[in-house]
């Protein structure tokens, strides 16, 4: 692991926002890192509150968003409510759906099939919209860059409003209606909404005709917290709000669909960090083992008995995916070492029979495994597909740029991407990538980085100050969980290798010339038991949190890291 400490603020920033807030340095640090300087700015990100979400009308053509589905509605027009089939797409269609079913009666949605018709916007669906009387469609987390399919349908008499996060080409959908924020010529404050934080501001603005505010529409909230944490968008500005919000009604009130996966997995206080690792990965198997409707069902589901049913389809299918997973990640690290690739700067691995639907999780897995830039591939029809993952700060979208002459089709982002090419292709597409990123990439790059917020001393951990910390939850990019190192660190003598496997490190750690200690527990860390062994010091990369034990709660560090 790399270590690398952020930029530290300006020590009379830190003193001035100290004065202000009557906090001790550290808090004013990590507020400053934050982009947080002022009292009012520290009120806004401590205590949020739904009127600081913006005025919807801000965001180019919601007033003709809102005119054409108003005039839908008086014309008793059916409406179709179309979205990806992955968590930020399913959560769209059922909080779109689930608000304008209140207003109106013509009300369906559909979701593409992963494997039949692909990402976005379908001429399929075009056609189910023609053949179904569907005169008006709603796209949701999709349809950006779909201007000829956006055309074909409008040729059909079929208007799309389109409200999509993702970054336009330079010609927008000839559609009703385009929102997003990412367009160029749209002025809206806060450019990082996801898919259902757009399909929400719709309907904020929809419901403000009938006099009505986000208050009024908290219980969309769980559906919009979901999908911000599984589309790892930004937690700061409206999303902190939306997801601060969010959360609370997850664990207050949660629609029964949401009721009923928790309950599967016996969750009661949900964090961020849950809704990524608990409810995201059970929403999106329904899209990756069979079809994303099964997803739209369970979070649409107003009785109870029915959603504890789809909740059990869906869990089946999340088992039936971490089976697949897995298997296919052993397969694919075993063929890695077996053609002696374990020293390259790039992974790339193929086998036909691959489950398409699993790919991108396989992807992740192996980088995690080999630190370095990968693609997993499958057979597609007569194509190969593959999910591309990278490093951090590593961008896979220009290197798979640089090889596409051996590429079909690409897209994607920085960090992840999808590509198609001619199984004839795949030698020297491989060999191509190899060479490539050999060429870009910096070397350091290949090594995981921590990032540590600030350095302190265990006598710094107090019960004030971590009452303070967890006030800036919910984590997320831009605002993630506080990192500290500390150093001149000792074993009191307790340390030990813990778990079935004895994978895990438990420790409880003192400090040179200090009374403070705290017990330390680092998951898969049993390996560095020698470096805190016999009173070596040590120095630690940790986050705090709390460990209850027999009803009795205590801070601890949940270790990143550890050096001599």
């Amino acid at each position: 692991m790399r270590w690398t400490i952020k930029p530290q603020p300006k020590p009379e920033k830190v003193k001035a926002l100290q004065k202000a807030l009557q906090v001790d340095a550290n808090i004013a640090t990590l507020l400053l890192q934050r982009g947080i300087e002022t009292y009012e700015e520290a009120k806004q990100f401590f205590r949020p509150k739904l009127k600081h979400l913006h005025d919807p009308f801000l965001m180019k053509d919601m007033d003709k968003a809102v005119a054409r589905i108003e005039k839908a509605i008086i014309n008793k027009e059916n409406i179709l409510i179309y979205g990806d089939y992955d968590v930020d797409g399913t959560t769209s269609v059922a909080l779109m759906s689930s608000y304008l079913k209140t207003r109106h009666n013509l009300i369906y949605t559909y979701i593409p099939n992963r494997y039949d018709e692909g990402y976005g916007i379908s001429y399929k669906g075009i056609n189910f919209a023609l053949e179904n009387d569907f005169t008006l469609v709603i796209a949701l987390d999709c349809g950006i860059k779909s201007v000829d399919k956006v055309a074909h349908a409008k040729s059909l008499g079929i208007d799309f409003i389109i409200c999509d996060h993702h970054r336009p080409d330079a010609e927008i959908p000839d559609a009703a209606a385009v929102l997003d924020p990412k367009r160029e010529d749209c002025n809206y404050p806060y450019k990082e909404l996801c898919g259902c934080g757009v399909g929400f501001k719709l309907v904020q603005a929809l419901a403000s005709k009938e006099g009505k505010t986000a208050s009024d529409l908290t219980e969309y909230l769980d559906l919009v917290a979901t999908a911000i944490g599984a589309d790892i968008v930004p937690i700061d500005g409206e999303n902190r709000v939306l997801a601060y919000f969010g959360l609370m009604v997850i664990n207050t009130n949660p629609r029964p669909g949401i009721k009923a996966i928790l309950d599967k997995v016996n969750k009661t206080e949900l964090t961020i960090h849950d809704v990524v690792f608990v409810l995201a990965p059970r929403i999106n198997a329904a899209g990756r083992m069979e079809h994303g409707n099964y997803a739209v069902t369970l979070l649409s589901e107003e009785e109870d008995e029915l959603a504890e049913k789809y909740a059990e389809e869906i869990n089946n299918y999340n088992l039936e995916r971490r089976e697949t997973d897995k298997q296919i990640t052993e397969a694919a690290l075993l063929q890695i070492e077996e053609l002696g690739e374990q020293n390259r700067l790039t992974t790339v691995v193929y086998h036909k029979e691959w489950h398409k639907g699993v790919i991108g999780i396989v992807a992740s897995r192996l980088t995690e495994t080999y630190y370095r830039p990968t693609l997993v591939f499958t057979k597609s029809g007569n194509k190969l597909a593959a999910s591309a993952r990278s490093v951090r700060d590593f961008d896979i979208y220009n290197a798979l740029e640089a090889c596409k002459e051996h590429i079909e089709q690409f897209g994607g982002h920085k960090y992840a991407a999808g590509l198609t090419l001619e199984e004839e292709n795949y030698e020297a597409f491989k060999k191509a990538f190899e060479t490539v990123v050999s060429k870009t990439i910096d070397r350091n790059l290949l090594t995981p980085e921590i990032k540590i917020d600030a350095k302190i001393d265990l006598a710094d951990i107090t019960p004030k100050f971590y009452r303070i910390l967890k006030q800036f939850a919910p984590y997320g990019p831009s605002n993630m969980t506080p990192v500290f190192m500390t150093d001149s660190l000792i074993d009191t003598g307790y340390g030990k290798c813990v778990g079935d496997d004895k994978t895990h490190l438990r420790l409880t750690a003192t400090q040179s010339n200090s009374s403070s200690r705290f017990v330390g527990i680092g998951f898969g860390m049993g390996d560095k038991f020698d470096i805190i062994s016999e009173g070596k010091p040590f120095k630690a990369v940790y986050s705090i949190d709390e460990n209850e034990w027999r009803g009795n709660v205590s801070l601890q560090l949940k270790l990143r890291d550890i050096k001599p």
